[in-house]
C-alpha cells in the first residue's frame, strides 16, 4: 500500500509538472486582438487633451515614448523595460535597451552587429527566403508580437514578408510600429494587428508609401495617437494634409510623450514630436 501511494504521488507530481510546463510554454494572449474582434467599430480613446503631457514623475500605468531619430523610438514601460524600435546601432538612448526590434529595409533600420549586452534582439525578417519572422515574447510587463508584410528591394522587386509591424502590449495599451511599410495592409493583416491605441507611422513622400495610401492605413487603424517618423519637413506636411476635421494635429516642443489609458486623446491626434 505504501509503495502504491508513493507511485501515485510520484505520478501526480509528474502530471502537475507537465501541466505547469505546458502553461509556461503557452504563448501570451493578445488583448489587442481580442478587443478589436469583439468591438470592431469602437474608437479606443479616453480624455479630450490637445496634447499629451510629459510627466516628470511617471505613474504606474505610464508609458514614455521618446523619438531618437529616423524610425527609432525608445519605449519605457511602467516596470522600466527599455525598448528601441528599428534599432540601427547608432541612434541610441543613454541606457542599453532590454529589447530592440529591427526591419531589414535599409541599413538605417537595422544592424547585424548589435551590442551583445542586449538581451532580446528581434529581427523583422526571416533568414529563410519567403518565410515571415514570428515573435511572441513576454519581457517584464510587455507582450511583444509582430505582423509581417512585403517590402520592395532597392531594385524594385517584391520581397515577401520582409517587413514586420511590431506591436507592444503594455499597461492596457496597444502600441504599434509600422516599420518600413511599403504596401497597404490586407484584411488578414488588419485582423492580426487588432487594435492600436498608439501607432508610429513612416511618412516620407513615397519611399515607403505615398501620403494618401499611408493616411488610408492610419484611418483604418483608428488609433487615438499617431506619431509620424522617418522623414521631416514637406513629407510630414503632406501626410497631415490628408486628414480632415475628424483629426487634431500638434507640433510638440518635446521629443517625448507620456501616455496611458487615462490620457489618450478623445479625438485622434497626430503628434509630431520634436526632431521629426
Amino acid at each position: 500500500m505504501m509503495l502504491q501511494r508513493l507511485a501515485y504521488g510520484f505520478l501526480g507530481s509528474m502530471i502537475l509538472a507537465g501541466l505547469a510546463q505546458a502553461q509556461e510554454a503557452r504563448p501570451p494572449v493578445s488583448q489587442c486582438q481580442l478587443v478589436a474582434e469583439a468591438l470592431p467599430s469602437v474608437q479606443f480613446a479616453r480624455l479630450d487633451t490637445p496634447e499629451l503631457p510629459v510627466h516628470k514623475a511617471a505613474l504606474a500605468e505610464d508609458v514614455t515614448i521618446t523619438f531618437l531619430g529616423h524610425s527609432t523610438f525608445q519605449i519605457t514601460t511602467p516596470s522600466g523595460v527599455e525598448i528601441a524600435t528599428d534599432y540601427n546601432g547608432w541612434l541610441r538612448s543613454a541606457r542599453l535597451p532590454d529589447v530592440v526590434t529591427m526591419n531589414k529595409a535599409h541599413s538605417s533600420h537595422y544592424t547585424l552587429t548589435p551590442d551583445p549586452g542586449i538581451a532580446n534582439v528581434l529581427h523583422g525578417w526571416s533568414d529563410v527566403p519567403g518565410e515571415g519572422a514570428k515573435h511572441n515574447i513576454l519581457v517584464g510587463d510587455t507582450y511583444i508580437r509582430n505582423v509581417v508584410s512585403d517590402i520592395r528591394s532597392w531594385g524594385g522587386e517584391v520581397e515577401p514578408n520582409a517587413n514586420s509591424i511590431f506591436i507592444f502590449e503594455v499597461a492596457g495599451l496597444c502600441i504599434g510600429h509600422l516599420g518600413h511599410l511599403h504596401y497597404e495592409l490586407n484584411e488578414t493583416q488588419y485582423a492580426e494587428i487588432g487594435r492600436l491605441d498608439v501607432v508610429m507611422v513612416p511618412v516620407d513622400g513615397g519611399l515607403t508609401m505615398g501620403a494618401q495610401s499611408m493616411s488610408q492605413v492610419i484611418q483604418r487603424l483608428r488609433s487615438a495617437l499617431i506619431l509620424p517618423m522617418h522623414r521631416r519637413g514637406p513629407p510630414v506636411d503632406s501626410f497631415i494634409a490628408m486628414f480632415d476635421e475628424r483629426y487634431d494635429w500638434s507640433m510638440s516642443e518635446h521629443s517625448s510623450v507620456t501616455v496611458s489609458m487615462r490620457n489618450l486623446p478623445k479625438k485622434p491626434l497626430i503628434l509630431v514630436l520634436k526632431g521629426v
